[in-house]
């Protein structure tokens, strides 16, 4: 298990009730950072999640103008400061895979509820952070996707949202550079409570051309963002494809 004595780094993790997220808050917790672990406001596994891992919950809707800021800005005043933001919310829109071919099941407001929490929110929250991170030259890490470079994701728009944030890590790298480094981890299929309900045959064919022949953990991902987050001071502008060496 990959490992940093973070003892006095506070970090802010979105969408973190479970899944990558809630690992990932995990081992910065483990590791000796004060995390603040962000939910949305009805999500009761937040504060549960909180209460076992102690550390803070912080409610509050990425894909909300508005409240995504105040979240930033509660986490901030809790925790005394920010070192590391994860940009981990993000939704798939649906509980199982859209054929691309499908275009009248992508919606306008299915467009609108995945572009404004898996890219404009992304964005809102590193806003909203830059001040506190400039402070400490800190760094902000991005959960994109695998979906986002070429590959089929679980829709077109979804596809397009994660490509949108790994241009989105770019651009804001050099914005916020030297003080801030922005980079994104872009996992492949991971099991989490989102791909449970996949179909099987869907799962088996990424296992046929996945090298380390198994799907990849939360923990898995969560340890290329500790890496991006804790360490990596000369790292910036990239995103790390974590799919298990997929052909």
């Amino acid at each position: 298990m990959i490992g940093a004595d973070l003892s006095g780094k506070r970090v802010l993790v979105t969408g973190a009730s479970s899944g990558i997220g809630l690992a990932t808050v995990a081992l910065f917790a483990r590791n000796g950072a004060r995390v603040a672990l962000n939910h949305l406001p009805d999500d009761a596994r937040g504060p549960a999640e909180a209460e076992r891992l102690s550390v803070l919950a912080v409610p509050g809707d990425v894909s909300k103008p508005g409240e995504a800021e105040a979240m930033v800005a509660q986490a901030i005043d809790r925790l005394g400061g920010l070192d590391v933001l994860v940009n981990n919310a993000g939704t798939s829109g649906t509980t199982a895979p859209i054929a691309f071919e499908d275009l009248d099941a992508m919606t306008e407001a299915f467009w609108d509820t995945i572009l404004s929490t898996n890219l404009v929110g992304p964005y809102r929250c590193a806003r909203a952070a830059a001040g506190a991170l400039r402070t400490t030259r800190g760094a902000i890490v991005n959960t994109a996707s695998v979906a986002g470079l070429g590959r089929r994701g679980s829709s077109i728009a979804y596809s397009a949202s994660k490509a949108g944030l790994i241009n989105l890590t770019r651009s804001l790298a050099r914005a916020l550079a030297p003080e801030i480094r922005v980079n994104a981890v872009a996992p492949g299929l991971v099991e989490t409570p989102w791909t449970s309900a996949w179909p099987a045959e869907r799962k088996a064919a990424t296992l046929d051309r996945t090298m380390l022949a198994r799907l990849a953990t939360p923990e898995d991902i969560a340890e290329a963002i500790f890496f991006l987050g804790a360490g990596a001071a000369y790292i910036t502008g990239e995103t790390l494809t974590v799919d298990g060496g997929a052909k």
